[in-house]
């Protein structure tokens, strides 16, 4: 039942006195009682004027004194033969107790009395206490104590307690005690007026009062969020979340309506009507006190939405075997909801490998819990279709045909959103909204990889040139995986430079041939978070969702597609379960988003990359998918190469010991022969990487003039045996990673670009990890006391990348020596760069200037096919995965796309 148990307690000290005149020239004469109905009409109380507190004469007014309320006649109105009847508690203040949950009503004589009316109607009211006419002084005194006892004489009924006149008369909903929601809040029945959205095209074009709608709805406060929702059948129709825009105004002015009442936010001006000019005042004044002590009124640190969440268990992940491994884990504890947002999604990717069944598959794992009964929602991007291959399309049909739970939408449209070249970029899922997995990696083929970085699906997963011919793949049936071996399954096994994914609806199909083909290995970072940051991140996702509805789906009326609510945080931190292995930090999420995205604007992510760049002190070390930064106010218009340079030349004119680790990946993701150029899309973000690096005075090494024993610049590159040839592939570098000091670390999904750092463009989300507590250490030789988070993920990133497990002598704890930078790092990525082009003649490489030069170097002999052996023995010198990023390479050539070319006609934007 929904109400077990609620006690009452009246408050009569809040009783409202209204003193009449009987006078023959006042009109104000006490009402006639109907004997034949149930009434509580207040006027058999006599109390004399002589009683009264001594007021001003000539003055009417309505005040508080003592807790009494007092509404005075003017003293020339009575006569010295008046009577002076006194209504006694004609407003009454409930105080009721459900459980953990109080909340008080305020209910006025007639309220009572239509309750009354509307039970007997149901023959239910012979055996409570009457409600008759009183009649003795005493009794007056005792009525707040008759009603306390009627109502709770009710509430011990069955049907009384449910019955909905009972239900509105306690302010009572399916929400009023659902825990997480938080303190019961405030309810009540209002009219809400249609439109007010402030996102175009979603309103009414005229604005004249015959376009506005007026419809009966069920208001519902909570402390950090408020909703109508239909009382016939319990649906939400529009969730308002507060943000630094929340406000509430009272009055024709704001609302064009007579006891209008506005609330708005980022994205909407609610307009709700009222009874009377109090009435109004009372709910603006209600809302605005439970809405106070929101923390989300409030614009937070770097301009965010959330406030840094102190003594959060969280957890770092180097790639997508471990980060694939414990979301699987997590999705299996979900209880209520699973909320999934990517910019792609492929329903079959494994989460756990080799896969010996469908059980870790993703698809498999939303259905189970889906028929346990556990909502998921997924959020995906929807692409242009001419323009990208990821097939959104199959991705929700797939998912939406497999249970009735499992809930996608695609965002944006496209038209009608007038939003052609920017993407919901960002990737996350929430649990339970009580833990969140964030990052760069999208639950999609392609992405699943170790440090191991495998260019071949061997059996015993070895890396080696060493490694004899692996065996011939054979057939995999999806259905039935018991003896299989191979990690990736059909498109799963992907090089997207060679061959971008196409017929995704095929999904266990290979899509290169493996035996001939190296994969492109995949290297990303991604965090799990728990208690109030999993909260954060699951109301961005609840914000993003519920603007979709409303964009895409605001004319059906139906549960379709639910309202999603936000969790209150103030029971964010009884966990339900925890990820293995998290450790305690301060967590700060943060977001690029606009109005097109999310119906609200924000940059944190760029606001706290160039913070935590100007305030750093030893070092940052930067993995980034793109960089491209440099503003010059005309094409980019970032600020963190800025920052970067800004910080060098400080550290320079200090004279102290600072370094720029910035990891790139070799080549930009897009399909292209890099034989012959690599294709116009592959040239035109080169273009903007080495405007970035430096060509051009805007670029960081101009604008330092050779002073590089401060920033060293790379890419990642590794090889191995396939049928028999040795190959070699780069390492594609997906990870948006910013480290610092030793102490503070970015983990999230946005680029080093204009698209994922200006907010206005691609939407994007991440996490500012700043460790509270503090390990021994070492930094520039010195004794330093660093955060053990931060300090364990710069060293297993630079441990993989140095193949530090294999040369003991490299010592990769003072991360700023002379040793580690000159030697460790530098010399041994210029090794390795130099080998891998002796033996393999890669591209990109310096050696390469312009095109003539290209087409020459394609035709030359290499090593591993001429000379296989000593080939081998060339590679037995390379260390761990680094390389110099090829600086030279092109930079005769204009790299931007011809005019005339397709790419060419897009706008620089695009790129940028």
């Amino acid at each position: 039942m929904l109400l077990q148990y609620i006690h009452i307690i009246f408050l009569p000290h809040e009783a409202i006195y209204f003193v009449k005149c009987t006078s023959p020239s006042c009109s104000k004469a006490p009402p006639q009682h109907d004997a034949a109905t149930p009434v509580l009409h207040g006027w058999d109380g006599v109390l004399r004027l002589a009683s009264l507190p001594l007021f001003p004469p000539n003055i009417m007014m309505v005040i508080m004194a003592k807790q009494f309320y007092f509404c005075f006649i003017r003293p020339e109105d009575i006569s010295t033969k008046s009577t002076i009847f006194v209504s006694v508690c004609s407003l009454y203040t409930v105080k009721l107790t459900h459980g953990k949950f109080t909340w008080t009503v305020k209910r006025k004589y007639k309220h009572f009395q239509e309750l009354h009316r509307d039970l007997y109607k149901h023959k239910m009211m012979a055996h409570f206490l009457p409600l008759g006419r009183s009649d003795s002084e005493h009794q007056l005194k005792l009525r707040h104590k008759y009603l306390e006892e009627y109502l709770n004489d009710l509430l011990e009924n069955s049907f009384c307690k449910n019955f909905h006149g009972m239900l509105e008369f306690l302010d009572v909903s399916a929400l009023s005690f659902v825990s997480d929601l938080g303190p019961k809040g405030l309810e009540g029945s209002i009219f809400k007026r249609s439109g007010g959205h402030r996102i175009q095209g979603l309103n009414c074009i005229g604005h004249h009062q015959f376009c506005f709608r007026w419809s009966k709805r069920w208001l519902v406060v909570k402390d950090s969020f408020l909703l109508y929702m239909n009382r016939e059948n319990g649906v939400v129709c529009f969730v308002l979340v507060f943000d630094p825009e929340f406000k509430v105004q009272v009055g024709r002015a704001y609302t064009d309506t007579k006891y209008g009442v506005c609330i708005q936010n980022f994205t909407r001006n609610l307009v709700i009507k009222c009874n009377s000019y109090r009435q109004a005042h009372w709910w603006s004044h209600e809302i605005n006190r439970l809405a106070e002590p929101c923390e989300f009124l409030q614009v937070q640190r770097f301009g965010g939405f959330a406030p840094p969440r102190e003594n959060t268990l969280t957890k770092w992940y180097v790639n997508g075997s471990g980060y694939f491994a414990d979301l699987a884990d997590a999705l299996e504890q979900a209880k209520e909801e699973i909320f999934i947002t990517d910019w792609w999604l492929s329903p079959e990717v494994f989460l756990k490998r080799p896969a010996t069944g469908t059980y870790w598959r993703l698809d498999q794992i939303l259905k189970r819990k889906a028929e346990q009964g556990v909502k998921v929602c997924v959020l995906l991007y929807k692409e242009v279709e001419m323009a990208l291959g990821i097939n959104s399309g199959h991705s929700k049909r797939t998912l939406m045909d497999m249970h009735p739970n499992i809930k996608v939408m695609r965002h944006p449209n496209h038209m009608s959103a007038v939003v052609f070249f920017w993407a919901h970029h960002e990737k996350m899922v929430a649990i339970d909204q009580s833990v969140a997995f964030v990052g760069g990696l999208d639950l999609a083929f392609g992405r699943w990889d170790d440090s191991q970085y495998r260019l071949t699906d061997t059996v015993d997963g070895s890396n080696s040139a060493q490694d004899p011919k692996p065996p011939e793949p054979e057939e995999v049936n999806a259905e039935d995986l018991k003896n299989n071996t191979q990690l990736w399954l059909g498109k799963d096994y992907s090089n997207f430079i060679k061959r971008d994914w196409v017929q995704l609806d095929r999904p266990f199909e290979d899509n290169i041939d493996r035996t001939e083909v190296p994969r492109m290995p995949w290297r990303d970072l991604s965090a799990a978070l728990h208690g109030k940051a999993a909260r954060d991140v699951a109301r961005h996702f609840i914000q993003r969702w519920n603007f979709a509805k409303i964009f895409k789906y605001k004319n059906i009326r139906s549960t379709f597609f639910p309202c999603l609510l936000p969790k209150s945080h103030s029971t964010a931190d009884a966990l339900p379960f925890t990820v293995p292995g998290s450790g305690k930090a301060s967590v700060q999420v943060l977001r690029s988003v606009d109005r097109w995205s999310a119906g609200t604007c924000e940059n944190s992510i760029l606001n706290a990359y160039i913070h935590t760049i100007e305030n750093s002190e030893h070092y940052i070390y930067i993995e980034n998918q793109f960089f491209i930064s440099c503003a010059d106010g005309k094409n980019v218009h970032n600020g963190v190469g800025d920052a970067i340079v800004k910080r060098i030349l400080r550290a320079h004119s200090e004279q102290k010991k600072y370094r720029v680790f910035v990891v790139v990946p070799l080549l930009p993701g897009f399909e292209g022969d890099i034989s012959e150029g690599g294709g116009k899309a592959i040239q035109a973000i080169l273009h903007f990487t080495y405007r970035t690096m430096c060509r051009g005075e805007y670029s960081i090494l101009m604008r330092l003039r050779e002073r590089d024993e401060y920033i060293t610049l790379c890419g990642l590159r590794t090889h191995s045996q396939l049928s028999q040839s040795l190959v070699t592939e780069l390492i594609y570098v997906h990870s948006k990673t910013l480290i610092a000091d030793d102490r503070r670390y970015i983990i999230g999904s946005a680029n080093i670009n204009d698209r994922s750092m200006l907010g206005s463009r691609d939407s994007e989300l991440a996490v500012l990890v700043e460790d509270e507590e503090r390990i021994p250490s070492i930094m520039g030789g010195e004794e330093y006391q660093a955060g053990p988070l931060t300090l364990a993920l710069r060293k297993e990133c630079f441990r993989v990348l140095l193949g530090a497990d294999s040369e003991p002598q490299i010592d990769i704890d003072d991360p700023i020596s002379d040793q580690l930078f000159f030697v460790g790092w530098n010399t041994t990525a210029k090794l390795n760069a130099k080998i891998y082009d002796k033996v393999f003649r890669c591209l990109p490489c310096n050696s390469v200037h312009n095109m003539r030069e290209l087409k020459e170097h394609s035709g030359l002999e290499r090593m591993c096919d001429t000379h296989p052996q000593q080939a081998k023995e060339e590679l037995e010198a390379v260390r761990g995965l680094l390389v110099h990023f090829p600086l030279n390479f092109l930079s005769e050539e204009n790299l931007l796309p011809p005019l005339g070319s397709k790419e060419g006609m897009a706008p620089t934007e695009l790129w940028t």
